[in-house]
């Protein structure tokens, strides 16, 4: 197994601001900063570790204030350069933070309790840019020339932005049969987009087998050599929510599931926080989100096994569908060590979840914050989640991205002549 592709650029010589190696995640053995993504004695997932700003944590969140209004104001928290908000850059992040209360009145939330974190409003509208941005500069960092990722649709879109801006070459592998609207973002900007007949593990097979061949030989894959750096861009979720809480935890969060690192890192952003004295350390839930048609964390969860199971995804939750996640067995611990848990929805309730964001709070999302509306439903419904805490929920994307899960059941309300009459007649003069 191939756990180290060649970079131009010495590990030794890279900054990475705060970042202090790399650490496997099982054993807790520590490499050097470098494009590794396995650890070389048991094969566990690395991730980044840490020098963290030491000090008064009141000087800290003024400086964290004082910065841009984009993730590089938590640049003392992240593996990038103290000057990265100087680079050429998609600058994603700091996206609203809703108060929720017509939606919290049809779920059953207590007013002023819910909120959605809504993430359709970054660059290529969705958290994939997020992500993105920090592999990006480890790329630099390492001198790669290609940027490149095995995609379900939005990291797609992402990777080709981000490599536009950046000046690099992009090449960016989907299953063949993704939702057109995703298909055209991820081609418009010009880089090669490689459709690959099969599901997203068969696309994310082939990816590393590119890496270990002569041929990937300069590429930066943010989802696999880069995915250390890659995955602590989700952890600025947890940054801004806290943040725009009046650095505050919420007390639930429900977080998509599709390889499982978005809510595992967002977990660890937490943990920082309340390490570095910026927010108070009290517990808080999290639950994560699955569709029923690839919900096998889901399924792992309510059997109580700490082994998930790969499936087959069959499911409208296109940017969830994947089978074989990597990060589910983290996902299951964070679960039951926080008392969430991990719940799905079909698609069905996908769709009407989509209709009652759109309906009560005037934000169309995408098929994935379908799946947290809808799972955060059956949570209320089940008496999982607590209607009278703090609750975030996400909503990690546009849904002009996913317009034909909800074009089938969605049109005019009606067609008239261009009457007054026909207008009474319709019934609509109310």
């Amino acid at each position: 197994m191939a756990v180290q592709t060649t970079a131009p650029t010495s590990a030794t010589s890279v900054d990475l601001g705060p970042a202090a190696g790399l650490s496997c995640r099982e054993c807790g053995e520590r490499f050097a900063l470098g494009p590794i993504f396995a650890c070389e004695f048991c094969f566990g997932p690395l991730e980044v570790a840490y020098d963290l700003p030491a000090g008064d944590p009141e000087e800290l969140r003024k400086r964290i204030e004082a910065g841009p209004a984009n993730i590089w104001r938590y640049a003392p928290l992240l593996p990038v350069p103290a000057d990265v908000a100087d680079k050429p850059n998609l600058n994603p992040g700091w996206t609203p933070l809703v108060r929720a209360d017509n939606l919290a009145r049809e779920l059953g939330v207590a007013p002023g309790r819910l909120f959605v974190k809504d993430d359709s409003g970054n660059p290529t509208h969705s958290f994939k840019d997020r992500v993105v941005a920090q592999a990006l500069e480890a790329a630099r960092a390492f001198g790669f020339t290609t940027l490149s990722c095995s995609s379900t649709g939005n990291l797609a879109g992402a990777v080709g932005a981000a490599a536009a801006r950046a000046g690099f070459r992009s090449c960016v592998f989907i299953p063949h049969d993704l939702e057109q609207g995703k298909v055209v973002m991820a081609a418009v900007y010009g880089g090669d987009l490689v459709g690959i007949e099969g599901t997203y593990d068969d696309v994310n097979r082939f990816c590393s087998e590119l890496i270990g061949d002569p041929l990937g030989e300069g590429w930066g894959f943010v989802n696999v050599n880069l995915r250390p750096y890659y995955a602590e861009g989700s952890k600025t979720l947890a940054y801004e929510i806290c943040e725009q809480l009046g650095w505050r935890l919420p007390d639930q969060l429900v977080i998509p599931i599709a390889s499982g690192s978005q809510l595992t890192k967002i977990d660890k952003g937490l943990q920082e926080l309340i390490r570095l004295g910026l927010v108070e350390d009290r517990p808080y839930r999290i639950f994560g989100a699955q569709a029923e048609g690839c919900s096998p964390v889901s399924a792992a969860f309510k059997a109580g096994h700490d082994v998930v199971r790969p499936q087959k995804p069959n499911t409208i939750a296109k940017s969830l569908a994947i089978g074989n996640p990597a990060d589910g067995p983290y996902v299951l611990d964070i679960a039951r060590r926080t008392g969430g848990a991990v719940e799905d929805v079909d698609d069905a309730q996908v769709v009407d979840a989509i209709k009652l964001l759109a309906r009560t709070e005037g934000i169309f999302a995408e098929t994935a914050g379908g799946v947290t509306v809808g799972v955060t439903r059956k949570l209320v419904e089940q008496g999982l989640l607590d209607p009278t805490l703090t609750t975030v929920v996400l909503n990690t994307g546009d849904g002009l991205k996913t317009l034909d899960a909800v074009a089938p059941t969605t049109g005019p309300t009606a067609t008239i002549r261009p009457s007054l009459d026909a207008f009474r007649d319709a019934g609509l003069a109310h």
